[in-house]
This record gives structure tokens, C-alpha cells and sequence, in this order.
């Protein structure tokens, strides 16, 4: 049975098969059996490579921080993690680097000001997840959306085309509607970011979706 430790663009962490390229914590999550207990437990979001400096872990071992694993970094982003200092240090500064430029910032916030911002923008007061609606035509590619009255199937905006997403990946391509309504489920500030120019990296099925 494959374990609870999968997250969608909802933010939710599921028990399916596919890992994914990207794996990142929210903190410890999960307890002594492997149960998952909390969706998080530590403001700091992060998204890590899979592997760093030759270093070993037991998957969701008890009393450590829960290993969460993404189809790929636009997944990622969406579920309201950013770019790790440590493993992903070029593409954390590339990110703040963007979220700099994009909200015209005189100085580059700390990580710990960024998880703070995201906080507030991916999390409601009961823990749920925020989304917010926008004109598809104003959401730059690397975001993922629901079309309005279809809230079940998370879109990649990629190349000017909606690619339905998978936890193995991304499947049937969609010619992307003119002034459509859509959920945003890419944090406000991160989808700033990215008009910015910063740009998500994205699962090789992204070339492939039909």
C-alpha cells in the first residue's frame, strides 16, 4: 500500500502510487503507526530535490518531519510550497528574486517573511484551502486552476493550453478558453511571482499530454 505522503494541487496529501520528482515537508505530520495527523504543522513550505548530498531517510519514521512528495514543481508551488533554501538554493534566490521584482519591493524578503506571506494566502482559518477567482487571460503559465463549475480536475496553464493534471502526471491537453472564469489554486503572491518571471518546472508529460 503506497503510503500518505503525496500532496495534489489542492494541498492535499494522498496515498497513490506515483512519487512524483520533487519531495518537500511541512513539518511532522504523521504519527508513530505513519497516520497522517495534521496537514501541517510548521509555516515553513518547502519543496526539496529528491536527493542532496548523499543524504538517508527512513520515509515518515517517527517523531521526523513527514517527507511529501509532488508530481513536479509547479504541483508544488500550487500547494502552497516554495523553493528549499538549502537543497534549491539557486532556485529559491531565482524565486525570491521574482517575488522581489513582482511586488515591486525596495528589499529581498527573508524565507521566513515569504512563509509568512504564503501563510496567510494559502490557508484559511479552518486550515482549508484558499483559492482565489481571477480571468483565465491574467494567469500566466507555471499556475494551476479549476474551471468554473468544474472545481475536480486541477489545469496546468502551459504554453497557452490547459493540461489536466495527475498524480502520474499530466493528461489530456485543452485549448485554453478566452475570459474564462477559473479558481486559482497557485498562491496569489507565488502566481506574482511568476508573471515575474519565474518559471515552475514542470513534469516531462507536459510535453506529451495529448
Amino acid at each position: 500500500m503506497p503510503k500518505q505522503n503525496r500532496v495534489t494541487p489542492f494541498g492535499e496529501i494522498v496515498a497513490v502510487p506515483a512519487y512524483g520528482t520533487l519531495m518537500g515537508n511541512r513539518g511532522v505530520l504523521h504519527d508513530a503507526a505513519g497516520t497522517i495527523r495534521r496537514a501541517w504543522h510548521l509555516r515553513r513550505w518547502i519543496v526539496c530535490v529528491l536527493e542532496f548530498n548523499g543524504r538517508k531517510r527512513t520515509v515518515m519514521a517517527p517523531g521526523r518531519y513527514t517527507e511529501l512528495f509532488f508530481l513536479d514543481e509547479a504541483t508544488a508551488l500550487a500547494a502552497g510550497h516554495r523553493p528549499c533554501f538549502e537543497c534549491q538554493r539557486q532556485r529559491f534566490r531565482a524565486y525570491r528574486a521574482a517575488w522581489t521584482a513582482g511586488h515591486a519591493l525596495p528589499h529581498a524578503p527573508t524565507a521566513g517573511g515569504i512563509d509568512d506571506t504564503l501563510h496567510a494566502e494559502r490557508t484559511g482559518m479552518n486550515r482549508e484551502k484558499l483559492c482565489h477567482s481571477a480571468n483565465l487571460d491574467s494567469v500566466p503559465d507555471g499556475a494551476l486552476v479549476t474551471l468554473e463549475g468544474d472545481d475536480a480536475i486541477p489545469y496546468l496553464l502551459w504554453r497557452g493550453e490547459l493540461l489536466a493534471w495527475s498524480p502520474a502526471g499530466y493528461r489530456e491537453r485543452r485549448t485554453r478558453p478566452t475570459g474564462a472564469r477559473v479558481s486559482v489554486l497557485t498562491p496569489a503572491p507565488t502566481v506574482t511571482a511568476i508573471r515575474a518571471g519565474y518559471v515552475p518546472a514542470v513534469h516531462p508529460s507536459a510535453r506529451s499530454a495529448s
